[in-house]
């Protein structure tokens, strides 16, 4: 009984989503457009770098906003009323308000793309847009309203609308003199007052929303990161898909090795020496004059590999010579179809010296 329970504990253990997401996954889920995103957090920006492009293109707004009331009341208001004349006038008045609102404009796009860009950095899909019939589920979408996700949605929403609340009061509250002086003021005084008033106030509901926006970030990174981990099992079968599962690779691996060693054998009867150990090291060597430039190593082995190399060689007639020195040096630095290095050459002379005088003993 105890046995059974440790199982299911360390089942369900398995089961549970405790490990960060692999790389691989997290590119998967970006290809998906899923990425840790706040939405405050371009808005905020545009807000606030909207309300300082005034400070910093107020006055050629100011210019071209009086140039216009001056060319409409000035130049136009005694023509006469045309067809020609209206569209001089409606193309006039379309350029100046095209650049006056070309600096707000040109500030929210760039600020847009540049905040998108700091969160995500560069990237095209189109799998949000695709048709999911999943959406248009009801249940689900209750699910949503109910969600947790949902309620600190809504914790946010009061939350930031307490503060500018906060700071519109508090602003206002502080200028409440200068308000209650506004109506014995010039019109002109009143208009500067105003919007230097809203600009002030502009300027701070940005740089709070920013604020918050940075921390909303932070959540999203968090609450994205926590939906990608994954559990112990994930992990192994990701790797199973992506490299292969470990029994099958390694079944493959040790059929190759069979089969490189039956190709091995295959050779050992074209040796002209075997050198070993006598019992852990077997290296057969061959040497054709005309066609090698230096005796080549067609089979070495180990242990039961050796044993099986000196029985081939004893089956096929190879003489077998005990080297221990020799055997063990090209046993470690050269590999099978490769030939012996220099430093070996009078070693391995000698050897076939003596090999080729017991053949030509028993010719």
């Amino acid at each position: 009984m105890a046995d059974l329970r440790l199982r299911l504990d360390l089942q369900l253990f398995a089961g549970e989503k405790t490990e960060d997401a692999t790389p691989k996954k997290k590119q998967e889920a970006r290809q998906k457009g899923q990425v840790a995103k706040s939405m405050d957090l371009p808005a905020a920006f545009i807000l606030f770098f909207s309300f300082l492009s005034f400070y910093l293109f107020g006055g050629f707004m100011k210019e071209h906003l009086v140039g216009l009331f001056r060319s409409v009341f000035h130049d136009f208001l005694l023509l006469d009323i045309t067809s020609d004349n209206l569209m001089v006038l409606f193309e006039n008045i379309a350029v100046q308000l095209m650049l006056i609102l070309a600096p707000i404009f040109v500030v929210s796009v760039v600020i847009a793309i540049l905040a998108n860009y700091l969160q995500i950095g560069f990237l095209l899909t189109g799998d949000p847009l695709k048709m999911k019939f999943s959406k248009l589920n009801p249940l689900e979408g209750v699910k949503k309203m109910f969600a947790l996700r949902s309620l600190i949605e809504l914790l946010k929403s009061v939350l930031k609308m307490s503060i500018i609340g906060y700071v519109v009061y508090s602003t206002l509250w502080g200028e409440k003199q200068s308000i209650m002086q506004l109506a014995h003021l010039p019109l002109e005084e009143i208009v500067s007052f105003t919007s230097s008033l809203t600009l002030l106030l502009g300027v701070k509901i940005g740089g709070i929303l920013i604020i918050l926006a940075i921390f909303d970030y932070m959540y999203q990174r968090y609450e994205h990161n926590k939906s990608l981990k994954m559990s112990k099992q994930d992990i192994k079968d990701e790797y199973k898909k992506s490299e292969g599962d470990p029994l099958i690779k390694g079944k493959i691996r040790e059929k190759q090795r069979r089969m490189a060693m039956m190709r091995m054998m295959q050779d050992v009867p074209k040796a002209d020496v075997v050198i070993t150990n006598p019992t852990h090291f077997a290296v057969a060597l061959q040497y054709d004059a005309e066609k090698m430039q230096a005796p080549t190593v067609i089979a070495k082995g180990t242990d039961y590999v050796a044993l099986k190399i000196k029985q081939t060689a004893k089956d096929n007639g190879v003489i077998t010579v005990e080297n221990k020195p020799l055997a063990r040096a090209l046993y470690a630095q050269v590999e099978i179809g490769q030939g012996i290095p220099n430093d070996m050459f009078q070693a391995v002379a000698e050897v076939l010296a003596y090999v080729y005088k017991l053949k030509g003993k028993a010719n």
